[in-house]
């Protein structure tokens, strides 16, 4: 009898040393796994950074680039500040890279050289780019998408997801996507907007029903497997929250914090 109450007691504490000692191993592997995301995430930071501070625009479409490029750089700023989450310093991570494509694009215009290839942002595989100058009229105004930077499309985008759409790489006459990244809502004429501007182009992954059901929001290219989590890239109206702007068309509720415009 002593012998089995003896047995029971060792047990006990075996099973309460293991309890302890593996959930201290596991915070201390979750709190070394948030150093390495906020870590890299400042890398990034500090290297966008130093672009923003060196570079200034020698027309108006790198001018509009850099300037989109140092708005990033504050988010990104922001966020990593107040990051407390792998998922958050992944957020700030993605508008730093946002801001170095947006650089990126001001180094070509001026003709120099880009640097060493960027990691792809959330979504933006899936979202394609702009292989044709088009020009559309669309509800009393005029709308152009080209692959290249004019006097005409001096509004660049590296591409990705907003409110749960896509929004290809390209230069635009105009950010036609700042409203649905400002609140999150795409209006009822996008989906007609986004068929006749890219329909049946070369690089364009969706057609204007995969646009209108958000397809694009699959998470093949998402940091942690959701690509809703930051819209492509990663946030929200509040740097460094994650959601998906669900919108007029559906999603998964939330705002956006992709495309580095002011409004």
């Amino acid at each position: 009898m002593n012998a089995l109450l003896l047995i029971a007691i060792v047990i006990v504490i075996a099973v309460f040393l293991l309890s302890r000692y593996g959930s201290g191993g596991h915070r201390r592997s979750t709190a070394s796994e948030l150093d390495d995301a906020v870590a890299d995430a400042r890398r990034w930071i500090e290297r966008l950074g130093s672009q923003v501070l060196s570079l200034s625009g020698s027309d108006t479409a790198s001018t509009q680039a850099l300037a989109d490029a140092s708005e990033r750089y504050n988010a990104a700023s922001g966020q990593i500040s107040t990051a407390q989450t792998i998922r958050q310093a992944e957020l700030a991570r993605e508008s730093a890279l946002e801001g170095l494509h947006y650089v990126n694009a001001a180094r070509e215009i001026m003709g120099m050289p880009a640097g060493p290839e960027l990691p792809l942002l959330e979504g933006q595989r899936r979202a394609g780019s702009v292989t044709e100058q088009r020009t559309i009229d669309h509800e009393g105004k005029q709308i152009t998408a080209s692959p290249t930077a004019s006097p005409e499309t001096p509004n660049y985008y590296p591409g990705g997801m907003v409110a749960g759409r896509p929004v290809p790489a390209g230069w635009y006459s105009e950010p036609w996507w700042a409203g649905a990244l400002r609140t999150g809502m795409w209006t009822a004429g996008s989906v007609m907007m986004f068929s006749m501007l890219f329909g049946g182009m070369s690089g364009i992954h969706y057609g204007p029903q995969e646009f209108e059901q958000g397809y694009g929001d699959t998470g093949a290219d998402g940091v942690d497997g959701s690509a809703g989590d930051t819209g492509q890239g990663l946030g929200d109206a509040d740097p460094g929250a994650g959601g998906d702007g669900g919108g007029f068309f559906g999603g998964d509720g939330g705002g956006m914090d992709f495309g580095g415009f002011d409004f």
